[in-house]
C-alpha cells in the first residue's frame, strides 16, 4: 500500500481523499491544513491522522505527497516533498510566477522524483477517446481543433481577485487540452478578450470572455472559446476537424431524457452544472493512472514540464491581450 500525505482539506482535497481511500493500492495516511478543524474533519472521515505539513512531508512512512493547498504554496510544498524523496501529485498551477515555476520544475526534474500535475481533463473518458481516435488517424491529419469551455456562472469575487486571471486559472486547462489533442506544440498565441460578465473582473483589469487562437509550426489551428458564464450548465465541448472528417465530444447532460411534443418539439436536458460532476470520472482515472505509474516505475502521464508549458501559453495569452498582437512561443 502506498501511503499518501494529503496537504489541504478544501473542496478539491476532499475529492482526492475519496479517490485515495477507494483505490486498492493507496491509503490516506495523513491530512494537513491551515485550519485544524477542517483537517480533523476530513481525517476522521477516512481514518487518517492529522499532521502539520512539515511532519507529513518528512514522515518516513509517507510515499506520496498530494498538494491540494492554495496556489501560492504549491511550489514550496512540492520542493519540500522532492527534497524528502517523495512522489508528488500537485494540483495546477505549480505557481503563478513563471520563473518560480521554472526553478521548481528544474529542481524536481534534477532530483528525479515522480511529479504529476493535476490536468484531470486528459483522463476524462470522452477526451481520452478523442485523443486515441486522433492518434489512430481516424480523420487523417488533424487540421483544426475547437475547444468550448464555459463556466456556468462567475466565481466569487474574493477568488477571482487572487486566481491569477482567467488565462492562468481557467484557460490553463484548455491550453493543456489543446497540446494533448494537437499532438504538436503551439508556436503562436493570439487573443481577443473582454470583461463582459463581472464588474469585479473588469475593475481588476482581467477578462471573463475570450477567444484564443493557437497555431503549430505545421499550421494546425486550435481555437479556444472561454466564458465565465453560460447560464445553462458547464459547457465542455471539443470538435476536431481533419482531412477525412470530424470528431466531436458533446456535453454530458444531466440525464439522457429527451422530451418531444407537438407544441415545443424536441427538448434535451441541460449539461451537468458543476465541474466536479462533469469530471468526476476524470479525477478518479487520473489518480489510477498516477498510482499505476508509481507502482510500475513508469513516467507519470502529466509531468511538471506539462505544467510549465501550459503556464507559458497562459503568459503568452496575457501578453497578446495586452499588446493586441500575435505572440510567438517556444515550448
Amino acid at each position: 500500500m502506498l501511503k499518501v500525505a494529503l496537504l489541504g482539506a478544501g473542496r478539491i482535497a476532499q475529492v482526492h481523499a475519496r479517490h485515495i481511500y477507494d483505490h486498492p493500492d493507496t491509503v490516506l495516511f495523513s491530512v494537513s491544513d491551515l485550519f485544524p478543524a477542517a483537517a480533523e474533519s476530513l481525517a476522521e472521515k477516512f481514518s487518517a491522522r492529522v499532521l502539520s505539513t512539515e511532519e507529513a512531508i518528512a514522515h518516513p512512512e509517507v510515499d506520496i505527497v498530494l498538494v491540494a493547498t492554495s496556489t501560492d504554496t504549491h511550489a514550496d510544498f512540492s520542493l519540500q516533498a522532492a527534497r524528502a524523496g517523495k512522489a508528488i501529485f500537485c494540483e495546477k498551477p505549480i505557481d503563478l510566477n513563471i520563473e518560480r515555476v521554472r526553478a521548481c520544475v528544474a529542481e524536481v526534474n534534477e532530483r528525479g522524483v515522480p511529479f504529476m500535475i493535476g490536468f484531470n481533463r486528459r483522463f476524462d473518458p470522452n477526451h481520452a477517446h478523442l485523443n486515441r481516435a486522433l492518434r489512430a488517424g481516424e480523420i487523417g491529419e488533424l487540421e483544426h481543433l475547437q475547444i468550448n469551455s464555459r463556466d456556468p456562472s462567475p466565481l466569487p469575487d474574493d477568488y477571482l481577485l487572487v486566481s491569477g486571471g482567467m488565462f492562468r486559472d481557467m484557460t490553463i486547462h484548455d491550453f493543456d487540452m489543446a497540446r494533448f489533442q494537437l499532438g504538436e506544440e503551439p508556436v503562436s498565441v493570439s487573443v481577443t478578450a473582454a470583461a463582459l460578465v463581472s464588474p469585479t473582473v473588469k475593475a481588476a483589469g482581467d477578462v471573463d470572455t475570450a477567444v484564443i487562437t493557437l497555431q503549430t509550426a505545421s499550421g494546425k489551428i486550435a481555437v479556444i472559446n472561454n466564458s465565465r458564464r453560460s447560464g445553462y450548465g458547464y459547457d465542455q465541448r471539443i470538435e476536431a476537424h481533419g482531412q477525412k472528417g470530424c470528431l466531436y465530444v458533446a456535453n454530458v447532460p444531466t440525464t439522457t431524457l429527451v422530451k418531444v411534443t407537438e407544441e415545443y418539439g424536441a427538448q434535451a436536458q441541460k449539461p451537468l452544472h458543476f465541474f466536479l460532476e462533469r469530471y468526476q470520472e476524470a479525477f478518479r482515472e487520473q489518480w489510477k493512472a498516477f498510482v499505476a505509474a508509481i507502482k510500475e516505475g513508469r513516467p507519470v502521464p502529466t509531468t511538471a514540464d506539462d505544467g510549465l508549458k501550459a503556464l507559458l501559453l497562459a503568459e503568452a495569452a496575457v501578453e497578446s491581450f495586452k499588446t493586441r498582437k500575435v505572440v510567438t512561443v517556444s515550448l
